[in-house]
């Protein structure tokens, strides 16, 4: 079986890989020597989107394009690699330590997109997404990835809600970035 589970700097999809490691994976073959068949039974997915090299301003005389220096951008894009990097090995740390052989993906695009196309691809038997918890006024204005994947993706799609502690820290989190500003 080809599961894949979607990753991101969230809580919640973090929630998922260990739910999926300790729910999915473990009855199948939590393993020391990983045979040809284990070789890819887990695959990480983390899609980043696309750097903006320019912003336009809204507003009153806002109509003059502003572009990112080289600088910025070759800022910008270390900085996405460090925490691409970050992200696949604590995600990849969590497998290691069930035994449980995975390969990870990162791609560049719109998330809900790229998750799909590569399910498709690769031929996968099961996503995993977790969940953020929007209520259903931010997800119709924000959107959702995992409500999208569960419409679109050519497999079965399983969401992983996290527990309420969870979604309370991070609505706490929010809040005091939110006081912050």
């Amino acid at each position: 079986m080809r599961i894949m589970v979607a990753i991101d700097e969230s809580d919640g999809s973090f929630y998922a890989l260990k739910w999926a490691l300790d729910h999915l994976v473990d009855r199948i073959t939590p393993t020391n020597v990983p045979s040809q068949e284990e070789s890819s039974l887990i695959t990480l997915v983390h899609v980043q989107l696309p750097f903006q090299h320019h912003m336009i301003p809204a507003g009153p005389g806002g109509a003059a394009a502003f572009y990112a220096t080289p600088s910025i951008v070759e800022s910008v894009r270390k900085a996405q690699a460090e925490n691409d990097a970050a992200l696949q090995s604590r995600a990849l740390q969590m497998c290691k330590d069930k035994m449980i052989k995975a390969e990870s993906l990162i791609l560049e695009g719109e998330p809900k997109n790229k998750i799909c196309q590569a399910t498709e691809q690769m031929q996968v038997d099961l996503l995993v997404l977790g969940s953020r918890g929007l209520g259903k006024i931010k997800r119709a204005i924000l959107g959702s990835v995992s409500d999208y994947c569960a419409h679109h993706a050519k497999c079965p799609v399983l969401i992983v809600k996290p527990p309420k502690e969870i979604t309370k820290e991070t609505s706490s989190k929010s809040k005091e970035w939110n006081a912050d500003k």
